[in-house]
This record gives C-alpha cells, structure tokens and sequence, in this order.
C-alpha cells in the first residue's frame, strides 16, 4: 500500500481550511455524474484514473476530491471484488477513520458528510469478506450501533443502509456474533426495531440471524431489549388479522429463548399469554397446510422452551392441549403412511415439530399432580398417539441403510423411545418386529459417531452430558428396560446383540461421568442413562444368569463395578447411581464368583467395602416428637433418595447375603466396618414396633449368612446379645443359627 503522508485537515486548523476551501472548488454534495455510472464500458479506466490520483494525492484536498470519484464508482454498483479490494488498497483503514470522526462538515453540506463518505467506504470494504472481519471493521461496532439509535433525518438514510450492510457482513465472519454480542448490537438493533424508523426490519433479520448463531449468550447479555422485542411481537401477532399472523408464527421461535425461561418472568408470562390466544385463534379456524404448519412449529417451540406452562389451566387450555396433540398426531399419520412420507420441502421440520407436541401429550396423560387434562380426554389421547406411533413404526420399517444418517431417523427413533419407556402393552408386537432395526441403528450410531446434528433434536427437560446427537440407545433405554423383563422381547434383544452393546455404552457413560477433572460432577443425562442401564442389566441378571457367564463383556462390567462404587459412594449426589451399581455388583458377584476378577483382588475387597457401608447406613434411631422412644428412621444422608434406593436396597441386602457363603473376605469386611455392633446398637435402642417386617427379614438374611460362614461373626452377634434382639424382633432363623453348636 502507498504509505501518504499524515496531514491535519479533518481536525480544523489551516488543514481543515483547506480541505473545505478544496469542497468548495469541487462541490462535495453534488459531485459531477462519472461517465462510467452510464457508459460502463470506459467506467474501468475511469476508477483506475481516480486510484491513481488516490496514490499520489499530494495534500487531503486531491485526495478527497479522488474520493468523491471513487464513491460514486462505489455506488454504481459494478464493482467486482477485485476492484473493491484496490480501492481498499488505494485507500486503506485510516482515511476512513478519520472521516467517522471528523465533525465539521464542508460548508453547505449536511451535517454527516464525512460521516456518510467514512461509511461507504467501510460498506465496500465489508464486501470482502476478510476485511469484514479485520479488527479495524470491528471496532467500528460501537459507532455502527450509535449511529442505529441516532434519530433518523431523511439525509442519513444511506448512512444507516450502510450500517446494516456493515453489520451484515461482520455477523458472516468467524469472530462477528461474539463481537457484535459483547459490543452492545443487540440492544442497538432491539432500539431500532422497536422504534419503527428506517431499516427497522433491516434490524429484525440482523437479530434473528444473530440469535440463529448466539442465542443464549444474546440472552444471558441483553435479555430486556430482547423481551422488549417479543413483546411487541407478540403483541402484533395476538392483533393481526391478516397473513402477517402467520408470517410472525416464522418469525417468533427465534425470540423464545431456552433460558431463562419466559415463565419466570412477568413481561414473559405476558407474552406468553399472548402467544396461546394467537394461536388457540389460529389453530381453532380451517387452516391450509402453509398456515397450519408454521403454527404447529410455534407451539413445539413453546413446548421445547417452557413445558406445558404456558398452556393456562381449565377447560380453554384442556381443550387446546388436546387440540394441539390431536393435530400432530394427525399431521405424523397422514405424512408417515404416505409412500414417499417425507419428499416434500420442510416437511421434516414440521413432523419433528408434531413429535415434541405429541411428547408432551405423552408426559400430560401421565401427570398425576394438577393435570391440565381430563381422565377422558387422556383416553383418547392415548389412542389417538397410539395411531400415530403405528405410523412412526411403519415408516421406521422401511427406512433404507443408506438413510441411517438422517437426522429425522433420529427424531423419529427418540420419539418411539419416549413412548416405549411409559407404554408397554401398546404396539407390543409392532416393536418386537422392529427391536432388530432398533439395536442395529443404535449400535450403528454409538459406533460411529454419526454426524447427525443438523436437525434440532428438542429436549422438554435440560439434558446436559450425554445428550449428544449419536446418543440414540439414551432414548431407547427405558423401553428396553421394560421389555427385558419380558420373555419374548429379551430374547429378541439378546439375540441381537442389545448386552454386548449395552456394556459398552455402560463404560462409555461412565467415562463421560468422571471425565471431570477431580470427583464425578452431576451430568443429569449420563447418570438417568447409567441408572437405566443397571436396571436392564438387573433384569437380566435374574431371568438370563447363563448369559452373564457367558458374555465376556460382563466379565468388564464386573471389573467396572468393582471400581467405580468406592469412587462414587463419598459423592453424596450420586446416591441413586451408587445404589444401582452396589445391588447390581452383588448380584453379579454371585453368578461370576470364580472370575479372576473376584478371587481376593483388591478391586473386590475395595467393592466390598463400599457395598457394607452403602448398606450399614442406610438407617438409624431418630428420636420420636413427645416421647422419650427412639423409632427406626432412614438416614437423613438417604431420606431425600430412599423412594428410588428403597427398593434397591432390599434388593442388595438379599444379594450381599447371598454373597457371603462365597467370598471367604466378607465376614472379615463386615467386621472391619464394625456393622455388627451398630446394628445391634439399633436394634436394641429403637422400639420393636417401628422396625418393620420387611426391614427385619432384610437383617436376618445377612445376619444368619454371617453367623453360619464366621465363627467370629458369630462371637461377635452373640457377644452384643444378638440371641436377646433375635427372639425380641422374631428373627426365627437367626436364633436358632446361634442356638447351634
């Protein structure tokens, strides 16, 4: 670039003289008509003249008269890029800069001329794309967003054009959206629409396209002008009687964030009322395809951000719930029965939208608190999505290899999950024949790592860690869960290679939960999707042993087990998980007892451990309110947790009993863990009648295993008058173990 010398006439003195002495000679507001802006044919030597004359301009006056030439080559508009980028050449950042700061206008013109020349030139600049990226452009974002909110007067109207093509340019580049974000553009942009002055829709599709890329750090930054600007919308859209009502159903998902939810917020709430009346008008009237779709995906985009919440309680939000449901279930049959279902453009996005809709059908029928449904309208409901899960399993049995990689398979795959995990007796056999597909797709897609992102795959609740677009067998894993406990469909998934696979994604998600440098941090998806696995697994513990001695991948799993309950038992958050993985690794540990991995290595004596303390703790004597007696409570560390440990805990002290007439260390651990005195420290301070019958079975069953496998065990039961507690708690089998010599 040709290095010009530093002159002084944009900032008054006798340079400024000049320059405006030079306007006057060559009028800056009118400057004479190019003969290349009507013959284009000689326009090319012309703006090589001018570049010429912008090189060698010996003072500012030659330079900004070559200026003017050049901006009225720039506003011909047949520039191609390589011209542009001489004229950038020619002129460079500074030249420009100093023009958006220049306030003294040439005498006779508008107050902004500098001003508006500095902009187009930046205008042409941001053609290119790499200069619409360099930092001199980007600097320049605090002057674009004043110059946005500045009152518009009928001269600066090309100025503000310029802007937006500016700004434009800057949100294609790499760095644009964060430095628009941080830079105050969003709220610049919110001003300009809401004031209504020129280029207000210029500054709607510049925030749809900016919230399209940033959405939750535009939200977490400028979240009142954003709802500012939902308010009208929706404001707009309750109003209009017009296509404009359904142009806004287009327009509006954009502006419903994820977070923070609209719900938590008056002006929110607000909107969201409106929302549900435009489009309970709408969804009430005889629509065309065109205007019914938009509308379905309006209110899956509600759906995805806030539940059902914004649906108002009562009859009018019982009927439109029911009305919503009804239509996508509808629109899933009508295009999944079709030959060629999904051929016709957009389609795709509007059955994913029916899918969250009909989830949330799904989820409503099965609320039990403050329902928003009636029990009738739940019946039908339910048959109603039973029909269309017949349609979503017909088209998921013809889908081709080559499809696999289909966003909308995965859609479709998740959404048949949601149904299985909650009804199990509906389509039975329909899912039976199509488990096979099942578990090759998910097993395809967990192998792979299958790009399959492009299509949004909506949550009704945060699902943080697992929730990657491969991860199809997270949705599957609760039907699967279900359908192990029954004969037909586990010989299925067993003969489909569904274990093997299940192992892996095991280990897989157990990596993903401690990936976290220091203890495992709660990661929702990942532990729900661990916890399901281990019920599948205790499934088929009890209905297939032979087929965990077989597997060789259950022999991993046990060595995984063994290692991971001492991990996660001192994480109090993980108490679910840990009981899952404590009951399971017993369980196991009674069919796999001659593994190598269980023959008094470490790992099993740390697992072991872990398994008496989960166990041991579990309960306690807990003062009964105007008494002097203690009553037998759950822990308070288990309280929050028992309703979904409860069961498992049963489960594991069965299990442990049955464990220790095969583990030699056993005894020996429960007597380092001194469990043998607390429990009966328990037992004699807690009234008998708070104990239940359950409870004592439980006691018993490990208590006789230990005294018949440890004569110690039995020293010590017997030394902490364990025959007294026995015959006062009924524990038959008990006394008569210590009765025997």
């Amino acid at each position: 670039m040709v290095q010009r010398r530093r002159t002084d006439w944009l900032r008054g003195g006798a340079g400024g003289r000049a320059a405006t002495e030079g306007a006057e000679r060559g009028p800056r507001c009118h400057p004479p008509s190019l003969a290349m802006a009507s013959e284009p044919a000689d326009g090319h030597s012309t703006l090589k003249r001018c570049l010429g004359v912008l090189r060698d301009a010996r003072n500012d006056s030659e330079q900004f008269a070559a200026l003017l030439l050049v901006t009225k080559a720039v506003k011909a508009g047949e520039l191609d890029a390589k011209t542009r980028r001489q004229i950038f050449d020619a002129i460079g950042f500074t030249f420009p800069n100093r023009l958006l700061t220049s306030r003294q206008p040439p005498a006779g013109c508008p107050e902004h001329t500098f001003r508006a020349l500095g902009l187009t030139l930046l205008a042409c600049f941001c053609t290119d794309p790499e200069l619409a990226g360099h930092s001199q452009i980007l600097n320049k974002i605090p002057t674009f967003n004043d110059i946005l909110v500045s009152p518009c007067n009928p001269d600066s109207t090309s100025m503000i054009d310029d802007v937006y093509q500016c700004l434009s340019a800057v949100l294609a580049t790499t760095r644009g959206p964060r430095e628009l974000v941080t830079k105050g553009t969003v709220s610049a942009l919110c001003q300009a629409y809401l004031n209504g002055s020129y280029g207000s829709d210029h500054a709607l599709t510049l925030l749809l396209g900016l919230l399209a890329i940033a959405e939750a750090r535009c939200w977490q930054r400028d979240a009142p002008h954003l709802l500012a600007v939902l308010s009208k919308l929706s404001n707009d859209f309750l109003k209009a009687e017009d296509m404009t009502k359904f142009e806004l159903c287009d327009v509006l998902p954009r502006f419903v964030p994820l977070s923070p939810p609209l719900t938590q917020d008056s002006q929110g709430c607000e909107c969201l009322h409106r929302l549900y009346k435009g489009l309970a008008n709408i969804l009430g009237s005889k629509l065309s395809q065109s205007q019914r779709d938009p509308a379905l995906k309006l209110a899956a985009c509600l759906v995805q951000a806030c539940g059902s919440e914004w649906i108002p309680a009562g009859s009018a939000g019982s009927k439109f719930l029911a009305l919503l449901v009804n239509l996508a279930c509808v629109e899933v049959r009508l295009t999944l029965e079709e030959p060629d279902p999904l051929e016709v453009e957009g389609k795709k996005e509007v059955v994913t939208a029916c899918y969250i809709l009909i989830e949330m059908g799904i989820q409503e029928c099965l609320r039990e608190e403050k329902p928003l449904l009636e029990e009738m309208q739940k019946v039908q409901l339910m048959r109603i999505m039973e029909e269309a899960f017949g349609a979503v399993i017909f088209y998921l049995r013809q889908v081709k290899q080559e499809e696999l990689q289909d966003p909308f398979i995965f859609a479709s795959v998740r959404i048949l999950g949601a149904w299985m995990a909650e009804e199990t007796s509906s389509l039975k056999q329909e899912i039976c024949e199509l488990l096979p597909f099942l578990v090759h797709y998910a097993k395809k897609l967990f192998k792979e790592d299958s790009p399959t992102a492009s299509l949004p795959q909506p949550e009704l609740v945060s699902t943080e860690g697992s929730g990657l677009p491969q991860d199809a067998l997270r949705f599957l894993l609760p039907g699967f869960c279900h359908l192990t406990a029954e004969d037909k469909p586990r010989d299925i998934l067993i003969s489909e290679g569904a274990p093997a696979l299940l192992c892996e994604y095991f280990l897989h998600q157990w990596e993903a939960l401690t990936s976290q440098p220091g203890s495992p941090t709660p990661l929702t998806s990942t532990e729900m999707s661990l916890q399901t696995a281990c019920g599948i697994f205790l499934n088929l513990v009890v209905t297939a042993p032979d087929l965990i001695r077989r597997e060789k991948t259950f022999s991993s799993l046990m060595e995984l087990l063994l290692k991971s309950l001492p991990l996660l038992l001192p994480q109090k958050d993980h108490l679910v998980l840990a009981a899952n993985i404590a009951t399971l690794g017993l369980m196991m540990a009674r069919i796999l007892a001659s593994s190598a991995v269980l023959q008094e290595t470490q790992s099993a004596k740390d697992f072991f451990g872990a398994a008496i303390c989960f166990l041991s703790q579990a309960h306690t004597a807990q003062a009964v309110p105007g008494s002097e007696a203690l009553a037998a409570a759950v822990s308070p560390a288990y309280a929050s947790a028992w309703t979904d440990v409860r069961e498992l805990w049963f489960l594991g002290m069965q299990a442990l009993a049955g464990c220790v007439p095969l583990f030699p260390c056993l005894p020996q651990a429960v007597l380092q863990a001194r469990w043998l005195e607390s429990l009966s420290e328990f037992l004699t301070r807690v009234a008998p009648a708070s104990v239940d019958f359950e409870l004592i079975a439980a006691f018993q069953g490990v208590l006789v295993e230990l005294a018949r496998a440890s004569q110690p065990c039995r020293d010590t039961i017997l030394s902490h008058h364990g025959g007294e507690w026995a015959n006062l708690y009924g524990m038959a089998a008990l006394e008569q173990c210590l009765s025997e010599q």
